[in-house]
C-alpha cells in the first residue's frame, strides 16, 4: 500500500501548489537541478538528461516525490511553473527487536530542491512546512528528519526556520563528489514539537 495516498493532494499554501510527481516531470525538474550550484549539495547529479530521467523515474524512488508548483498571486506570468521538488520518504524508526513492528513507518526524511532564480522568497520554507503539516496530520507520522553538507547554509537555515532540532553535527562524514570529506548536520522534529500552522499555509 502507497502511504502518501492518505493525503488530499495537492497541498496548497499561500503562493505554492504541492503535489506528487510523475515521469512527465523530469524536463522541467531537469531545469534545476542540472545547474552546477545545485549539483553542488544534491545526492545525485548526472550529466545529462537521460540518465537524470532514468533515475527520477525509477519505481523506487517516483513515489517519494513531490514537486513544486508556483501560484503566487505576485508571479501571475510563472503561475503553475515548476519551481521546486520534495522527496517525502517514510520509514522505520529505530527499535528493539521485540517492539520493531510497533516502529515501521513511523517517521519520514525529507529533502529539497529549489530553483535558484526563485531562492530568497520564502518558498522553500513554505513548501516544506506544508509538507511538514501533513507528515504529522494525515500521514499520523511521530517524527522528520532531514540532514546535509554543513557548508550547505541554506539548506540548514530552511530547516533552523521551521524550528527543526539540530541533532548531530559530524566531523568529515560525508564524501562530497569533488573528493572531500566534509563535515554533516543532521536535523529532527517530533509531532508535539510542531508549531506551524495545521494547514501548512504561514509563509516563513
Amino acid at each position: 500500500m502507497d502511504p502518501l495516498t492518505a493525503v488530499p493532494w495537492p497541498l496548497r499554501t499561500e503562493r505554492l501548489a504541492i503535489r506528487r510527481a510523475t515521469a512527465d516531470d523530469v524536463e522541467a525538474t531537469w531545469v534545476w537541478r542540472s545547474l552546477p550550484e545545485v549539483g553542488e549539495w544534491i545526492t545525485r547529479a548526472p550529466a545529462d538528461i537521460e540518465t537524470y530521467a532514468q533515475q527520477f523515474t525509477d519505481e523506487a524512488r517516483l513515489p517519494t516525490m513531490l514537486v513544486v508548483a508556483l501560484e503566487d498571486p505576485a508571479e501571475p506570468e510563472r503561475r503553475g511553473r515548476l519551481i521546486g521538488d520534495v522527496m517525502l520518504r517514510i520509514e522505520d524508526g529505530w527499535a528493539q527487536a521485540e517492539v520493531a513492528e510497533a516502529a515501521q513507518g513511523t517517521q519520514a526524511e525529507l529533502g529539497w530542491t529549489l530553483d535558484p532564480a526563485l531562492q530568497g522568497r520564502g518558498y522553500a520554507t513554505e513548501g516544506i512546512r506544508a509538507v511538514i503539516g501533513a507528515c504529522f496530520g494525515p500521514l499520523g507520522l511521530r517524527r522528520i528528519h532531514a540532514g546535509c553538507f554543513a557548508a550547505n547554509e541554506p539548506s540548514w537555515r530552511v530547516m533552523e526556520r521551521l524550528g527543526m532540532r539540530r541533532e548531530e553535527f559530524s566531523r568529515g562524514t560525508g564524501l562530497h563528489r569533488s573528493g572531500v570529506w566534509m563535515d554533516g548536520l543532521n536535523y529532527g522534529l517530533l509531532a508535539e514539537e510542531w508549531s506551524g500552522a495545521a494547514d501548512g499555509s504561514r509563509r516563513g
